[in-house]
Parts: structure tokens; C-alpha cells; sequence
């Protein structure tokens, strides 16, 4: 793993605390925040994706009883895409890629979560439709097959799908995505143990870090929270990492 300086570890903790917060709050576990953080500081890919699948399940679950309590959960809608997903996932987690076409693929799934950030894909909540079944089946599993082989979880991507096609509300599909990126993840993990590989010790001092903004993103996502000063900075910082890794 990269040395950082103790300037540096403060810099990153900080960093890791804001993109946990800003994930959680909206649903999501944050591997993509967390992956590009850790291209940033020049964390070797080796350790990326575990660490980001290992911060993705605490975060994650965190947000989900948040939402969860908050009954915005809706197992109907949750069901179809984790059926198809946790399988894919399971096999993305055991595929290694090439060093430099990961880093081609993450860069373009980094910007897509960056422009998620400066509200490109924010869809407005439409009047809810009936959910469709084969469409859910083979969005949840091509979301599935791409969280397992990056390292995330998918909620940057099934977000917006749900919204756009109006199977949830804002806060419904952050409780299903929240859901949706833990099974995701475990699988994703669980593939990665199998195929074997180890998760690095260092992954997990990461862990406490992430789960402070985590729990407090939870709290606030799940009440009435909305920073978009903070959203922007955190999708400048992504866009960044995104061009550091498609032009090394």
C-alpha cells in the first residue's frame, strides 16, 4: 500500500469522512467516491477494490436502517434486480482485469458519478409506474457483473434508472439502492475470496473512518439533508481522479 505522510493521512481521513457522509445520506455505499479518492493519493489497484467493496458493505447497510426506520423501504421493487444482480456480482468479483483497462472502465463509471453529483441525472420523480420485470432482471444483472468486476456497488447506477422510469421516489430508491449496493458488495467480495485473493490488513483501518460519515450521512439523507456545495466540490474531486485514470 501507498505510504502517505501524516499531512496526508489527516487530507485522506477528512476526504473519506465527507464522501461517506454524502454517499450514505443519499443511499449509496460510496466505493466510487472511495475509488477515486484512493487513485488520488496513488493507492495501488491491488487494494483499491477490496477496500472499496470492504467500506461499501458498512456504509451501506448504515444508510439502509436509516431509510429502513424510516419506511421508505420497498421489498417489491428491491427483489427483482438483487435476484440477478447478486449472481453477476458474484462472478465480477472472481474477473481480474488488465491494470490499465480497469483503470479506462472505472475512469468512465467516475465520471458518470461525478456528473450524478453536479445533478445531470437528477430526475425528477415521476408518477410511479408498475415495475417490469424482465427490464429489472436484465438491468440487475449487467449493474451486478460491473459492481463485482470495479469494486462498487451499483447504486450510482441504479439510482437514476429507478427515478428516470419511475419505479421510486427519491427516498425510495435510496433505501433500495442502499440495499441493493450490500448485496452487491458481499457478493462482489465473496467472489474475490473465492478467485483467491485477500483483502489487505490496511483496508481495514479504513473502516471506522468511513463508518463516522456513514452513520451521520444516514441520519441526515434519510431526514431532510441537502448540501449542494459539498455535492459539487466531491464531483470536481471525482471528475479529477476519473481524467487521472483514462490519461494516466
Amino acid at each position: 500500500m501507498t505510504l502517505l505522510t501524516s499531512e496526508n493521512i489527516i487530507l485522506f481521513s477528512f476526504a473519506l469522512i465527507v464522501i461517506a457522509f454524502l454517499y450514505s445520506s443519499v443511499g449509496h455505499g460510496g466505493a466510487s467516491g472511495y475509488l477515486a479518492l484512493m487513485s488520488i493519493f496513488a493507492f495501488p489497484i491491488s487494494v483499491m477494490k477490496p477496500s472499496a467493496l470492504l467500506l461499501n458493505l458498512f456504509v451501506s447497510s448504515i444508510s439502509f436502517l436509516f431509510y429502513y426506520r424510516n419506511n421508505y423501504f420497498k421489498p417489491k421493487l428491491f427483489y427483482p434486480f438483487a435476484i440477478a444482480s447478486i449472481p453477476a456480482a458474484f462472478i465480477g468479483g472472481f474477473i481480474t482485469l488488465d491494470n490499465a483497462i480497469y483503470k479506462i472502465i472505472l475512469g468512465i463509471v467516475l465520471v458518470f458519478a461525478a456528473l450524478r453529483l453536479f445533478g445531470v441525472f437528477n430526475f425528477k420523480e415521476k408518477e410511479e409506474v408498475k415495475i417490469n420485470l424482465p427490464s429489472a432482471l436484465v438491468i440487475g444483472f449487467a449493474i451486478g457483473l460491473l459492481s463485482g468486476m470495479l469494486g462498487i456497488g451499483g447504486g450510482i447506477i441504479l439510482s437514476p434508472i429507478l427515478l428516470f422510469l419511475g419505479w421510486a421516489s427519491v427516498k425510495e430508491s435510496a433505501a433500495v439502492s442502499s440495499l441493493f449496493i450490500f448485496v452487491n458488495s458481499f457478493a462482489g467480495m465473496l467472489g474475490f475470496l473465492l478467485g483467491g485473493k485477500v483483502i489487505p490488513i490496511e483496508s481495514f483501518y479504513l473502516v471506522p473512518i468511513a463508518v463516522v460519515g456513514g452513520m451521520l450521512g444516514g441520519f441526515y439523507g434519510s431526514g431532510k439533508f441537502s448540501n449542494r456545495t459539498l455535492k459539487m466540490v466531491l464531483g470536481t474531486v471525482i471528475l479529477m481522479a476519473s481524467v487521472k485514470l483514462i490519461f494516466p
